[in-house]
C-alpha cells in the first residue's frame, strides 16, 4: 500500500475510533449499564439506593450532552443516548408497575407511545418513506414529567411517604404522553 494511502487509511480509522470511544460516549454508555442495577435494586426494595442511581444517570445525561455540544455530536452519541434514556425510563415504568407503585395502566401507555413511535419511524423507512422526527415541545414536556413521576416514586416509595403528589404526577403523565404520542403522529402524517 502506497505511503498515502496507508496514511489516510490509518487516519481515517483513527477518527473512526474516536468517534466511537470518547468521554461523552463512554458516559452516555455506563447510564445503559444503570438500567440493569436499577432495575434489581426497585426489584429487591432497594428504592433509595435506585433512587440514587436514577439521578446519577440523569446528571450524567447533562454531563455527556454538554460534552457532545462542546465537542461536536458523534453519530455512536447519537444513537446511544436516547436508547440510554428511554431504556432507563421504559424500565422504571415497568419495574414500578411490577412492584405496584405505579399503575400497570401508566406503564403500558408510555411502553405503547415509544413503540408506537419507533415502529412508526422504521415501518415508514422500510417502506421507502422515511421521517425525520423534530422533538416537539409536549414531547420534551412529557420526558420532563416523566423523568419527575419516577423519581418522585422512588422516593416516595423508598421513605414511605404518600402525598397527592403522586397521583397528580401520574395523571399528568397520561395527559401528556396521550398528547405526545397524538402530536408525533399527526407531524408524520404532514410529511407525507
Amino acid at each position: 500500500m502506497p505511503d498515502d494511502a496507508r496514511r489516510m487509511a490509518t487516519g481515517h480509522a483513527a477518527h473512526g475510533a474516536a468517534e466511537v470511544v470518547n468521554i461523552a460516549n463512554a458516559i452516555t454508555l455506563a447510564r445503559l449499564c444503570i438500567v440493569p442495577a436499577a432495575v434489581w435494586l426497585v426489584l429487591r426494595g432497594q428504592t433509595i439506593a435506585a433512587f440514587c442511581l436514577f439521578v446519577a444517570a440523569g446528571v450524567s445525561d447533562a454531563i455527556d450532552g454538554w460534552l457532545a455540544r462542546r465537542r461536536g455530536p458523534t453519530a455512536v452519541g447519537a444513537l446511544l443516548d436516547p436508547v440510554a434514556d428511554k431504556a432507563l425510563l421504559v424500565s422504571m415504568y415497568v419495574t414500578l408497575a411490577a412492584i405496584r407503585v405505579l399503575p400497570d395502566w401508566l406503564a403500558i401507555l408510555v411502553v405503547f407511545r415509544d413503540v408506537v413511535i419507533v415502529g412508526g419511524v422504521l415501518g415508514l423507512s422500510v417502506l421507502g418513506m422515511p421521517v425525520v422526527i423534530r422533538p416537539l415541545m409536549v414531547s420534551k414536556l412529557n420526558t420532563v414529567l416523566q423523568i419527575v413521576l419516577v423519581a418522585v416514586a422512588l422516593l416516595h416509595h423508598g421513605i414511605g411517604v404518600s402525598t397527592p403528589l403522586l397521583p397528580a404526577l401520574v395523571w399528568l403523565v397520561t395527559a401528556s404522553t396521550l398528547a405526545s404520542g397524538a402530536a408525533y403522529v399527526v407531524q408524520a402524517a404532514r410529511t407525507r
